[in-house]
């Protein structure tokens, strides 16, 4: 086919975008006005008329109009439209939808903040118009620049008082703001014990069905290997295990992890690699494909129980020295102190028996380094745990581990693994060798990962990513999921919107 017949094919098309312009606003172009046909139409049969000269649109029904286009290279289109029926408008659906996303950005700072003036002037003063509806028409509409804001709000007056604090430049819980600047890789991590309150879980039972359908997953999965209630103690029931447990700790966290990991992926941010900390190998395993949600619950129920067989021999302390650093203070202890986690240059644990621990502590706290005791009272990570090897052996024996979905970077071998590397020595691993979380996330920020989203109830490793990113000259987005006090969806959103504003893309 001819160059020029697909040219003005294409012209033709353009012709049927004006034509549906012109249905729109109730005129038509003269531009648009067809020529006579070379073959004679006998026109006095029937009500058709041909179109030599602008009219204006009948006005006892819809509107209709048939547009044709003839290309020289015999590429044709024909287009018969007609009006949309009338809609009865609704002025406010917000509240119908739940929550809702308002997208600005600015060549500047200062243009953001003129848009978000802009935009809550209009609402004020147009109050009949949906917000869901601006939403879309911002999102959908607009071109994205590189100063970004968004507001997430539940109803009118939320969104007003979000667009006004941005427009200010005042602080406000329900919008964030900042610079598209991070280009990279999405990375879920996956802490330790440590993010846990009380609950956490209770707003997103009530607000997501996402959420409790995977938690009420995770409870049925949980029940083989627990003589207690998942979801009692997630909802606080009087008669629920305590969350102090060791054994009822680790289970719930699991939970909780793997359902808010289900909470991003249903708003469509998949994650390109996962690392876990310590037990959170164990959800970051199974958000990877390489364990079941049985296998993965078998061993996050087993481990735990077992490591409270180590309860009152042990203890931990986090440190703020570097892993070689601490190695070298630890030698006078012998195999009574160990380093446990390498968080990166200024982070580390230490764990061991409870008097050498206490002596630790007290000589890094003279000499004015900073050095606390965890709140556990067994020493994971060290020694103490090959008592338990041989039982830890035979729990995980039957684990059957799969080809990865997604890539692991593991923090027991400090760097990326197969699946079928995750067999039952590798879970007594887990819990024996020290977490080498610094080795693994810069093997992700190495592979090109610059987006990290802890994937939790409440931030614990943010400080420890953020100087990893630095240490490795690196610009990165470190994104957290829930926080103390604070478990709502919109807490979510709001985490989302941190990561529109610096760059991510779905």
């Amino acid at each position: 086919k001819s160059n020029v017949g697909h040219t003005q094919a294409a012209a033709g098309v353009a012709g049927i975008i004006k034509m549906v312009e012109a249905i729109r606003h109730g005129w038509m172009p003269r531009s648009l006005h067809c020529s006579a046909p070379t073959t004679r139409v006998d026109w006095s049969d029937g009500t058709v008329r041909l179109l030599s000269e602008p009219r204006p649109w009948l006005t006892e029904g819809p509107r209709r109009a048939a547009v044709s286009s003839f290309g020289i290279s015999g590429t044709n289109a024909h287009v018969i439209l007609e009006e949309a029926a009338p809609t009865e408008s609704t002025p406010e659906r917000a509240h119908e939808a739940g929550l809702l996303c308002l997208p600005l950005s600015g060549t500047n700072e200062a243009a953001l903040r003129g848009q978000a003036g802009r935009l809550r002037d209009h609402i004020d003063a147009h109050p009949g118009t949906s917000l869901i509806d601006i939403g879309f028409s911002l999102a959908t509409s607009r071109t994205t620049l590189e100063h970004r804001g968004l507001v997430v709000a539940d109803d009118r007056a939320d969104a007003r008082a979000g667009l006004d604090a941005l427009a200010r430049g005042i602080p406000a819980p329900n919008y964030v703001s900042g610079v598209a600047n991070v280009q990279g890789k999405v990375t879920f991590v996956f802490p330790g014990q440590g993010s846990q309150w009380p609950a956490m879980a209770k707003g997103l039972f009530d607000e997501s069905a996402v959420f409790r359908s995977q938690m009420e997953a995770c409870a049925a999965a949980l029940a083989p290997y627990v003589d207690w209630s998942l979801l009692d103690v997630l909802r606080q029931e009087p008669d629920a295990a305590a969350l102090d447990r060791v054994d009822v700790v680790q289970p719930v966290l699991f939970a909780m992890m793997v359902s808010l990991a289900a909470m991003w992926r249903s708003l469509g941010v998949e994650a390109d690699a996962v690392i876990g900390h310590s037990q959170g190998e164990i959800v970051a395993a199974h958000v990877a494909g390489i364990l079941t949600l049985d296998d993965a619950c078998k061993i996050v129920a087993l481990r735990s129980r077992v490591i409270r067989s180590l309860s009152g021999h042990g203890g931990m302390a986090a440190i703020s020295l570097s892993a070689d650093e601490l190695r070298r203070r630890l030698e006078p202890f012998g195999s009574r102190l160990s380093l446990a986690v390498d968080n990166g240059p200024t982070s580390t644990v230490v764990s061991g028996e409870p008097r050498a621990l206490d002596t630790f502590v007290a000589e890094l706290t003279a000499e004015g380094i900073f050095a606390r005791k965890v709140a556990v009272d067994y020493a994971s990570h060290c020694s103490q745990v090959e008592a338990l090897e041989a039982e830890l052996l035979t729990a995980f024996g039957e684990v059957r581990p799969r080809r990865a979905d997604i890539s692991m970077f593991s923090t027991v071998a400090g760097g990326r693994v197969a699946g079928s590397d995750l067999d039952a020595r590798y879970w007594y691993r887990n819990l024996r060798e020290p977490v080498r979380f610094a080795d693994a996330v810069g093997a992700a920020i190495q592979a090109g990962h610059r987006f990290f989203i802890e994937v939790s109830p409440h931030p614990v490793l943010t400080g420890g990513l953020t100087t990893l990113l630095e240490t490795k000259g690196m610009r990165g987005a470190i994104v957290p999921t829930l926080r103390r006090d604070d478990g709502t969806l919109a807490r979510i959103w709001v985490g989302l919107a941190e990561l529109i504003v610096r760059g991510f893309r779905f």
